[in-house]
């Protein structure tokens, strides 16, 4: 690949010639942008420590040769390693809020911040007193959820140590360390006898074909975030038989499953989840409410091997 031209010289100029490489050389981006101009502008403004919202007449200003150089070997990294930006700057965004984020974890992607945003309205009937993070990765879903609902205890649940190491960051970083705290074990292993208003997960759910199948951006998060079992479920199954036991008599269990929806659904025809709908992008996420968990158990109980 060609070196990075001494030309560049101020912030458009990189952005400008990042977009023209990323699509010369064919990036993929699925980790909080989906277009080569937001991923080139995240890069860039970020590795300069500029906001987002940076008004374009700064983009005009000229850098210094050490910001250039430090520039063009983010860009190169991008380029020829195909490591997605938030693992380069080391900071993703989430529900509006700064996330610590490296190999260790997950870049935080997932629709359900927009539930977030929400509330969960119209489907938490109440306002929860504890929430679940389960398979929590860097913390992310469950700090903004503390944010959103600062009267609540949150529970950010992995069974990875490192994770845990990076959501425990999050966690002082935001400053939340009196009423959010982590617990490591398999699924809900680490949290005998405890109960939640609302158990909120993004596990690992994709399935075998799609694994082999990834961009080679997503090799460089942890496989055991990503897949799990030939469809995808095998944490989810698991998850299912046992929710009831850790649900408030109303509470709201909400899931995401990705392209793995077609087998939830395949494998639990009699179960009526409740798949939600976003408006800003999104897809594979369900809905069941304490009733429903306790109605199917035994179902959920029998299907758990595949």
């Amino acid at each position: 690949m060609a070196a990075i031209p001494t030309r560049l010289r101020t912030p458009r100029d990189y952005i400008r010639w990042a977009v023209s490489r990323f699509h010369a050389e064919g990036l993929y981006f699925g980790h909080g942008t989906d277009n080569a101009w937001d991923e080139a502008r995240q890069l860039v403004l970020g590795a300069l420590h500029l906001p987002w919202e940076t008004a374009d007449g700064y983009l005009d200003c000229r850098l210094e040769e050490d910001e250039c150089m430090h520039l063009g070997a983010l860009l190169q990294r991008r380029i020829e390693e195909r490591i997605p930006a938030a693992y380069l700057l080391g900071e993703a965004w989430f529900c509006g809020l700064p996330f610590l984020v490296d190999e260790r974890v997950l870049v935080p992607r997932s629709p359900i911040a927009e539930l977030i945003g929400q509330r969960f309205a119209p489907w938490l009937p109440h306002e929860p007193t504890r929430i679940l993070d389960l398979c929590t990765g860097s913390g992310c879903i469950g700090i903004a959820c503390a944010h959103e609902f600062p009267g609540a205890e949150v529970v950010l649940a992995d069974l990875s140590f490192d994770a845990l190491e990076v959501a425990n960051r999050n966690i002082e970083r935001h400053a939340l360390d009196e009423r959010v705290y982590t617990v490591q074990g398999d699924g809900f292993a680490g949290l005998p006898g405890q109960r939640f208003d609302l158990i909120v997960s993004n596990p690992p759910y994709v399935d075998a074909e799609d694994f082999a199948d990834m961009p080679e951006e997503y090799r460089h998060e942890p496989a055991m975030g990503l897949a799990c079992g030939e469809d995808g479920l095998d944490l989810v199954r698991r998850m299912l038989a046992e929710a009831a036991d850790h649900l408030t008599e109303r509470g709201v269990l909400i899931v995401e499953v990705g392209n793995s929806q077609v087998h939830v659904e395949t494998l639990y025809p009699e179960v009526d989840f409740t798949w939600l709908e976003f408006t800003r992008g999104g897809h594979g996420v369900f809905l069941l409410n304490a009733a429903q968990c306790r109605e199917y158990r035994d179902l959920f109980c029998i299907r758990l091997r595949p």
